[in-house]
């Protein structure tokens, strides 16, 4: 082991692991670091029958400011989830200053393994437009667990000059006979757009195309994904930058998607973005399709740059991954909702119906909530000061103190038919129709029994609920500390 790998993993000890397993607000049956910081998932992929989720990783430091890493979990049904070793640490002049975030491609019967190394040359440079250096790096592996050293296949001079140095997050996908990259980009101007690469055998690439809006939307778009869904090829994005409209683009940094063009080889255009979660955390998702062909997302729990706060910092640990969810495609809109497999956590189930001001406590906080309302108007309250609201027009969900700076997030729906609602120890994630709309969001209320109560509409009799207690994921620890 060298000594920069040493450093990395020295902050790994089972006292401060025994730290975070001591916070009550420590997620149940949510993925999040063993100690420190957790971001962007990673090189998400099935690969020999093991699901394989890597992520960006600072264990030394719970705000993210030491050098960059991956972590990786790896699970067979999302319910039991073994920690394995760290696979990239800060250790090549190509990304001293962090092994960013990227993607995987199983070919041939290996694991291929492409991200953004990261580094800063000394001097008087802004690192925005110099002394910046955002190279693709790449990795391939046999097993899914050791990997051969690590090969540089784009640097700064391969991009299109017109440029900065913001150029980041690969995304490999195999399509059309060939093998295509897109990376996020902000131009030397400050436009965010997506540039693709082309490559016949991986690690010879060519810029074949750049993907615009037709009008400025962001200075730049962080986490690409190309997305095939029923035959449509569909951009997802990151874009920062994007000022709010109304109750569009509420979130200091967007996450969504775009429809492309199949034509990957050729500049194109792009319009009409849809906001993919409306919630307070919720950034750098990744998609990846698994042997049964199902397309499965997973995000980070979290959002960079933003002014409110988490007191899980004092516990040596901060964020946390969203649950997978399987993206489907109904007519114009791509749905996500949690994959079938979170249903085995399921435990103790309650059905009750809910009337008028009256306060429930059907179990723990840890649980799923189906709920059915019936009518146009409607208010509901949970947990300790959360509040979800809808007026037969406009979708309101709101948090006092317990949000610690969050505060309210809005959707315009014509009509709800079902909210799913997914409730952790200290995050929530909101399912509106199966999908159409979901929310994600954190909140730190030490509440362990759910408290649900209700303001009804002059039209409406009645909730119909569904609670079921959700038991804990398994973990398994590295297996190096065994």
């Amino acid at each position: 082991m060298n000594q920069v790998r040493q450093e990395f993993t020295a902050p790994q000890t089972q006292e401060n692991r025994n730290k975070v397993k001591a916070d009550p607000n420590r997620l149940a049956y949510h993925l999040m670091p063993p100690v420190g910081w957790l971001n962007d998932p990673n090189g998400l992929c099935q690969f020999h029958d093991t699901y394989h989720i890597f992520y960006q990783y600072t264990p030394g430091n719970p705000t993210g400011q030491d050098h960059r890493g991956w972590g990786h979990y790896t699970t067979q049904d999302f319910i039991h989830y073994q920690e394995e070793n760290d696979p990239f640490v800060p250790d090549h002049f190509g990304d001293l200053k962090g092994s960013y975030s990227g993607s995987a491609l199983i070919q041939d019967d290996i694991m291929h393994l492409f991200y953004t190394g990261n580094n800063k040359l000394e001097g008087d440079y802004d690192y925005i437009n110099s002394g910046r250096i955002h190279w693709v790096m790449h990795a391939m592996s046999q097993d899914g667990f050791h990997f051969t050293p690590k090969e540089v296949l784009l640097e700064n001079k391969d991009y299109p000059q017109n440029l900065s140095c913001h150029v980041r997050d690969p995304k490999v996908i195999a399509y059309n006979h060939a093998y295509y990259m897109v990376v996020g980009a902000r131009t030397k101007d400050s436009c965010g757009q997506a540039e693709i690469f082309k490559s016949s055998n991986l690690h010879d690439w060519t810029h074949v195309s750049t993907i615009t809006p037709i009008q400025r939307f962001g200075y730049m778009w962080e986490c690409p994904d190309l997305v095939e869904l029923d035959g449509r090829l569909f951009l997802f994005a990151c874009p920062q930058g994007v000022d709010q409209v109304g109750y569009n683009y509420e979130a200091k940094y967007q996450n969504g998607y775009f429809e492309l063009d199949r034509n990957l080889d050729i500049d194109q255009q792009v319009d009409l973005f849809h906001e993919q979660d409306h919630g307070f955390d919720f950034y750098a998702p990744q998609s990846f399709v698994d042997q049964a062909g199902r397309r499965i997302l997973i995000g980070w729990m979290g959002l960079p740059d933003v002014d409110y706060t988490k007191p899980t910092i004092q516990q040596n640990w901060q964020h946390a991954l969203t649950l997978p969810r399987l993206l489907t495609l109904h007519q114009n809109k791509i749905f996500q909702y949690p994959i079938s497999e979170i249903e085995g956590l399921r435990n103790k189930h309650i059905h009750f119906d809910i009337q008028e001001n009256t306060i429930y406590t059907p179990g723990s906080v840890v649980c799923e909530l189906q709920i059915r309302p019936q009518g146009n108007a409607w208010t509901l309250h949970l947990r300790k000061d959360c509040t979800i609201t809808y007026d037969g027009k406009l979708f309101t969900l709101a948090l006092g103190s317990s949000g610690y700076g969050r505060s309210s997030r809005h959707i315009e729906i014509d009509t709800i038919d079902s909210l799913s609602i997914w409730s952790d120890t200290s995050s929530l994630e909101i399912f509106i129709n199966k999908g159409e709309y979901a929310l994600t969001t954190q909140l730190f209320d030490g509440e362990t029994e759910m408290r649900l109560s209700s303001d009804l509409g002059m039209d409406i009799d009645f909730y119909s609920y569904d609670h079921f207690e959700i038991r804990e994921k398994v973990d398994k620890e590295d297996p190096t500390l065994a």
